[in-house]
């Protein structure tokens, strides 16, 4: 799989998000998150997955700091397993509590939690966003914030926080949830919450013309973009939205995507994808 240098990190273009193995589904009504993360959690499933996310090109992936994740990750590592892991941080843990349970992974970067992000900023609460960021800066590694709301990558750009990267949702999830604190804390499913395909331009548009690197998610609108289309046109529209993404962000800039293997081996048949339309788009 083609990599990007990721500050001294050489790291597959295409990583794996967590959301699917920590049970949030955007398609709940289709598959509930509970079935997700009952999937991922029985018969060690979720270790599993991570030797299978390397078997399939990719070299790093966005894990969740929970603490039964980090458990499985410590065990992985044990085991000899080599991906990268980018950290988004577990909000209901106290913080630094929660620092040191990352930093014991030996992560190679860690983002500010992207509901959180958004709701103090809806809440004017900035100056907290900042406090965050310096404290995970005390790790040592890249910091990055993720955000679904462009304002909030522009804020930070005009006032100059201290960031390395950002983390990017494609689809504005905060559309009728302005205020409304993140999932991980409520327990909120995502239950009628729909994207808009307007949004994806916004938000592309903006990554190509910041300077610094982005992780792009939810490219494929968290598995919403599939729901319509008959079974043989999914491949076509993954390859789709592989080549939107890939030709409108950064020669340096990476994508995640989320997967759940429960009825198809996802991994594999979304690098293999992601492989070949790459191959179109360099040639």
């Amino acid at each position: 799989m083609r990599t990007v240098n990721f500050f001294g990190h050489e790291i597959t273009r295409l990583i794996v998000g967590d959301n699917p193995f920590n049970g949030h589904s955007y398609i709940e009504d289709v598959i509930p998150g509970s079935e997700m993360k009952a999937y991922y959690r029985e018969a060690n499933r979720y270790y599993e997955a991570l030797f299978e996310i390397e078997r399939c090109g990719y070299n790093c992936m966005l894990p969740l700091a929970m603490p039964e994740v980090v458990d499985v990750l410590l065990e992985y590592r044990r085991d000899g397993g080599k991906l990268d892991f980018i950290f988004q941080p577990y909000v209901p843990e106290e913080t630094a509590t929660n620092i040191e349970r990352m930093a014991s992974v030996g992560p190679i970067g860690v983002y500010h939690q992207g509901t959180t992000t958004d709701f103090l900023y809806e809440n004017g609460q900035t100056d907290k966003i900042k406090e965050n960021l310096a404290m995970y800066r005390s790790m040592g590694i890249p910091v990055g914030l993720g955000t679904h709301r462009p304002d909030v990558i522009e804020l930070s750009e005009e006032e100059g926080w201290d960031v390395d990267f950002y983390a990017a949702c494609l689809q504005n999830a905060r559309r009728g949830r302005e205020g409304r604190a993140s999932g991980f804390i409520t327990g909120e499913t995502k239950m009628g919450l729909l994207f808009y395909p307007e949004d994806r331009g916004i938000m592309l548009n903006l990554i190509k013309n910041v300077q610094k690197p982005f992780i792009a998610y939810k490219i494929f609108a968290g598995g919403q973009m599939f729901m319509s289309l008959p079974p043989e046109d999914v491949r076509g529209r993954i390859k789709d939205a592989y080549r939107e993404v890939f030709t409108s962000i950064k020669p340096g800039d990476i994508a995640a995507i989320g997967v759940f293997q429960k009825y198809g081996d996802q991994l594999r048949e979304d690098a293999e994808l992601f492989n070949l339309v790459m191959a179109e788009i360099e040639s």
